[in-house]
């Protein structure tokens, strides 16, 4: 029974992640990027990682889709088609890719993958313990530092966004 859900999972990554590269709707993309999320999370629970499934749906498919959607919705580029690719650009795209393909048939069938036995439980309580510790090993510092980054390219953002309009106003007053 696994395997089917697996199946079926990998079937929906699959047709959304290609429906989402491949639409010319800005918001209907990020919709499809919500259900290949949301699939992959299915995975994580299927394969008993309740906690990182439970950080997939609720920091990818909540809080970057939603992210994803204000700042669409903030440029007023909700309607916006994207532009069709010239065929050279969809050539060379497909090249990539299938190099890209080679090199990783080539990797999986010239390595020796063998299955591990994990004896170790790891807890929420030891995840958290070691991402807020500050002894040696301890992630608080990184933890810090990408929430600055993270608050200030949000600011960025915005300020891009808004600038010409509050530009707009300003010259106005004067």
């Amino acid at each position: 029974m696994e395997k089917y859900i697996f199946y079926i999972l990998s079937v929906i990554i699959i047709v959304f992640a290609v429906a989402s590269v491949s639409s010319r709707k800005m918001l209907r993309s990020v919709i499809y990027l919500l259900f290949v999320l949301c699939g992959i999370a299915g995975i994580y629970f299927l394969i008993d990682y309740n906690f990182l499934a439970a950080i997939q749906l609720t920091v990818y498919a909540g809080g970057i889709i939603v992210l994803i959607i204000f700042s669409v919705l903030l440029v007023h580029h909700i309607e916006m088609e994207l532009e069709i690719a010239k065929p050279f650009r969809k050539m060379m795209t497909g090249l990539i890719c299938l190099l890209g393909l080679g090199v990783f048939l080539y990797t999986i069938y010239n390595n020796e993958f063998n299955v591990v036995e994990n004896q170790v439980t790891t807890t929420t309580y030891d995840i958290g313990a070691k991402l807020l510790s500050y002894e040696s090993g301890g992630f608080i510092l990184p933890f810090e530092v990408i929430s600055v980054l993270l608050l200030a390219s949000m600011i960025g953002a915005i300020v891009i966004a808004k600038g010409r309009k509050l530009n707009d106003k300003n010259d106005e007053a004067l």
